[in-house]
C-alpha cells in the first residue's frame, strides 16, 4: 500500500537547504493497511476507472483517504443548503466556513503547507521513463509497484479513441499518444497489452502516419531513445550559447535490454521501413492535432540553411573547436543548474534532459509556497482566526522558512541568473528559481501576519528578510511598468516567429503578466508606472487574459485587484467599470461561473459543457466583484454565485473537484488542488465580512 511522505529525506544523495520542509512523495509498503483499508484503495480505483472519461481529475483521492485516518475529521456543525429563492444569512455562511476550515485544517502539514497534486501534463513522465531507460537505470530506481502505478496511470488517461492528450482533458495529439506508447513499453506492456489499449493506441498512431509527424520535443525524446533518427530534427547548434548577449536571441534568455524493444517500435511507429523514411522531409512535419504555433515559412527556411549549410561547416575543422567549446559551455550550464537546484532543476523537462547528459511526474516539485499564501489570505478573509489560529502559525512558519536566503552561486550575469536572496520560489527553496508573483503574495501574507497577535499567527517574519523581499521585487519590474515572472524580459516578442515549439505558444521570452504585475505593487508604492501597464493590456471587451488561470475569470480578477491596489474605483475608472460589465455578462442563470480550458487555448472566453458552475471560477468571479464595491451597487449577483459556492459544499466540510483550471504556455492545463478549497473559502469570507455584515451594519 502507498504512503504519502512528509518534509523527509533520510538519504545522503537528497540535498536540502531548510530539511527538506514541504517535499512531498510517494513510497510503497507491502505490509502497510488494514484489508479493509486496501480495499477501500481498491474501491477508489476501480471508481475512478469506471467514471474516467467523464471525472479526469484524480482528486487527491489516495491522499485524502490517508489524512482521513490520521487527522479524523468530525463536523459538529449542520450542512447548510441554500433553496432557489431562500435567503443567505450571516450565520449559514459562518457555519460554511467553519466547516470549510475545519476540512481544510486536517490536510494541512505539520510544517505549515497543503500537499496535494499540481500534475496534468502528460509529456512529462515519458521522459523520464526514456531518460532512465538510456541511462540505464529505469530498474534500479522504478520498483515493480512503481511501473504497475506508471502504467494504471497512463491507461487511466488515455481517450476513448485510443491516444492520448496534451494533458488529461485535452484531446488526442501526436506528441503524448507517441510518447506514452513508447513509455508503457518501456515499462514492458505488450504490444497488445493492457486489454487492447496498446493495439488502440497503436492504432491511432499509424492512422495518421506514424510518428515522422510527432511535433519537435517528441521527435528529440525519441530521438534520445534510438526510435527517431537525429538528421528528422530541426539543429539547436550549441554555439549559440556562445553569441554576446546584445543578440536579440540567445538560449539563456528562453523561456529552457532496451535494444531489442528499440528495433521493435522501429517497426510499431511507422508505416514505411525505418531505413526507408526521408529524415530531412521528417524535419519540419507535424501533426495536425498538435499545431499550436505553426512555423511560418521563414522559420522553416532558417532550419533549412542550419541544417545544410551551418552544421556540416560546424563538424569540420577548424570551425569543429568552436563545437568543442559551444559543448563544454553547455556542459557548465547544466552543472552550474544542478548545484544551484539541489538537482531539482527548474522544471521536470530540463531536469531529465541534465540526467541524461550528465507513476506520474508533477509538472514542478509541488506548488507549496503558492498555495500557502492564497491559503493565509483565504483564512484571514473569513475573519474566523480565532478559532483557527494554528493554521495561519503553521502556514507562517512555512512562509519564513521557505524564503530563498542565499543567492546563487558564482558571476550572476555570467550564469543569465536574476538575483534570487529574498525572493520566494514557487514550490519550496531547494528548487532555486524564485518568481515575482510568488514574492509578492509571500511577502503580502507575511506582513499580514505580522500585523496579527503573535500568540495566534506566531513571530513575525525578521526586518532583514522583508527588506531583501521589497529588494528583489523592486528589481524584477520591467521599465514599462510589468512584471514578468523568473527575471526581467530580455528580448522581444517578435522572436516568437522563431518558436521551435509547435505546440505552446508565447514560450521564447520571459512575458509580462497583469498576474505578476498585480502581486508586485499590491506590496509597494510602483503604481504610477505598473497600473499604466495592467490598463494598456486590458481587452476590448473589459477582460484581461489569464496567463496561469483559466481563463478570463483569472485575468480580470488580477486586473481589478491591480487597478484597486492603484487608488482606482469603479466610480472614478471606466476600466473598472469595463471589467465588471465584461463579469457580470458571463454569469449563468445557475448564478457562477465556469469557463473552460479551451478559453485558454483559443482566446476566446468559453463556457464549460452544459454551461456548468465550476467552484473556481465563480470564487474568481465573485472576488473580483467584491474588491470592485458590487455591494454598493447591486447585491443580487454575489447573493446568486454564493449560493452555488454554498451548495456546493460536500458533507465533510470539502468541496469538490471539477476540471481542470491552471494553465501555462496557453495550451497546456496543469492541476491545482487546493484550488477547489482555498476559493471558495476565500470568497465565502470576503462575502461574509464585505457584504452581509457590512449590509447588516447600513
Amino acid at each position: 500500500m502507498w504512503k504519502l511522505k512528509l518534509s523527509q529525506g533520510n538519504d545522503s544523495w537528497v540535498k536540502s537547504i531548510n530539511n527538506h520542509i514541504g517535499r512531498q512523495y510517494w513510497e510503497f509498503d507491502p505490509n502497510l493497511g488494514t484489508p479493509e483499508e486496501r480495499a477501500q484503495v481498491e474501491k477508489a480505483r476501480d471508481g475512478f476507472k469506471k467514471n474516467r472519461f467523464q471525472d479526469k481529475q484524480s482528486s487527491d483521492l489516495l491522499m485524502r483517504l490517508q489524512f482521513a485516518k490520521e487527522n479524523p475529521c468530525e463536523i459538529m456543525l449542520p450542512e447548510v443548503k441554500v433553496k432557489t429563492e431562500g435567503k443567505i444569512t450571516e450565520e449559514a455562511v459562518a457555519t460554511v466556513l467553519r466547516r470549510a476550515l475545519r476540512f481544510y485544517s486536517t490536510l494541512q502539514a505539520e510544517d505549515g503547507f497543503w500537499p496535494g497534486d499540481i500534475g496534468g501534463p502528460l509529456f512529462l513522465l515519458p521522459g523520464l521513463v526514456i531518460g532512465l531507460s538510456v541511462t540505464g537505470a529505469l530498474n534500479a530506481i522504478f520498483s515493480p509497484e512503481h511501473r504497475r502505478e506508471i502504467c494504471r496511470y497512463l491507461y487511466n488517461h488515455q481517450n476513448r479513441d485510443g491516444g492520448w492528450g496534451l494533458h488529461i482533458e485535452g484531446p488526442s495529439t501526436m506528441f503524448c499518444t507517441g510518447l506514452c506508447y513508447v513509455t508503457l513499453r518501456l515499462l514492458g506492456e505488450a504490444m497488445d497489452g493492457g486489454d487492447g489499449a496498446m493495439e488502440k493506441a497503436r492504432g491511432w498512431i499509424l492512422h495518421r502516419g506514424g510518428v515522422t509527424s510527432i511535433p519537435s520535443w517528441g521527435k528529440m525524446w525519441l530521438s534520445v531513445l534510438g526510435v527517431y533518427e537525429w538528421s528528422g530534427n530541426n539543429p539547436l547548434p550549441p554555439e549559440m550559447w556562445l553569441l554576446p548577449t546584445f543578440f536579440p536571441y540567445t538560449l539563456d534568455e528562453c523561456g529552457v535490454t532496451v535494444g531489442c524493444k528499440i528495433l521493435s517500435l522501429r517497426k510499431e511507429l511507422y508505416t514505411l521501413p525505418y531505413h526507408q523514411i526521408n529524415w530531412d522531409q521528417a524535419r519540419n512535419l507535424c501533426a495536425t492535432e498538435d499545431v499550436y504555433s505553426p512555423h511560418p515559412k521563414i522559420q522553416d527556411m532558417l532550419w533549412d540553411g542550419l541544417q545544410k549549410v551551418v552544421e556540416p561547416l560546424l563538424v569540420r575543422w577548424p570551425f569543429s573547436k568552436l563545437r568543442q567549446k559551444a559543448l563544454h559551455t553547455v556542459m557548465e550550464h547544466i552543472h552550474y543548474e544542478d548545484q544551484n537546484t539541489r538537482f531539482l532543476c527548474l522544471g521536470p523537462v530540463n531536469k531529465v534532459l541534465n540526467m541524461i547528459y550528465g507513476m506520474k511526474m508533477q509538472g514542478y516539485t509541488g506548488s507549496q509556497l503558492w498555495d500557502v499564501t492564497f491559503s493565509v489570505q483565504a483564512i484571514l478573509a473569513t475573519n474566523l482566526v480565532d478559532e483557527y489560529g494554528s493554521m495561519l502559525r503553521k502556514a507562517h512558519n512555512f512562509i519564513k522558512n521557505a524564503q530563498v536566503r542565499i543567492e546563487s552561486s558564482g558571476d550572476l550575469n555570467y550564469w543569465n541568473r536574476h538575483i534570487s536572496k529574498g525572493g520566494w520560489p514557487f514550490s519550496t527553496p531547494d528548487n532555486g528559481w524564485i518568481v515575482s508573483d510568488c514574492t509578492s503574495e509571500a511577502l503580502k501574507a507575511a506582513l499580514l501576519l505580522s500585523r496579527m497577535p503573535s500568540d495566534i499567527a506566531g513571530p513575525a517574519i525578521a526586518t532583514d528578510q522583508l527588506n531583501d523581499a521589497v529588494n528583489v521585487i523592486l528589481s524584477l519590474q520591467n521599465s514599462n511598468g510589468g512584471f514578468a515572472t523568473y527575471e526581467l524580459t530580455r528580448s522581444y516578442a517578435w522572436l516568437e516567429i522563431i518558436n521551435p515549439v509547435e505546440t505552446f505558444g508565447d514560450c521564447i521570452i520571459d512575458y509580462q503578466y497583469v498576474e505578476c504585475t498585480t502581486a508586485a505593487i499590491e506590496n509597494r508604492n510602483m503604481h504610477r508606472k505598473a497600473i499604466n501597464f495592467i490598463e494598456g493590456i486590458q481587452l476590448a471587451d473589459g477582460s484581461w487574459y489569464g496567463s496561469w488561470g483559466v481563463c478570463y475569470t483569472y485575468g480580470t480578477w488580477f486586473g481589478i485587484k491591480g487597478l484597486v491596489a492603484g487608488g482606482k474605483t469603479y466610480q472614478t475608472h471606466h476600466s473598472i467599470r469595463r471589467a465588471c460589465d465584461f463579469l457580470l455578462s458571463k454569469q449563468l442563470d445557475s448564478g457562477g461561473w465556469g469557463e473552460s480550458y479551451l478559453s485558454s487555448q483559443d482566446k476566446v472566453y468559453k463556457n464549460l459543457e452544459g454551461n456548468k458552475a465550476h467552484i473556481v471560477n465563480t470564487g474568481w468571479a465573485m472576488l473580483a466583484l467584491i474588491e470592485a464595491g458590487q455591494a454598493q451597487r447591486d447585491l443580487t449577483p454575489l447573493h446568486r454565485a454564493a449560493k452555488v459556492l454554498i451548495n456546493s459544499q460536500m458533507e465533510n466540510g470539502d468541496f469538490p473537484q471539477q476540471e481542470i483550471i491552471g494553465v501555462f504556455n496557453k495550451s497546456c492545463m496543469i492541476s491545482y488542488s487546493a484550488y477547489r478549497n482555498i476559493f471558495p473559502i476565500w470568497a465565502l469570507g470576503e462575502y461574509r465580512n464585505r457584504v452581509l455584515l457590512t449590509s447588516r451594519k447600513q
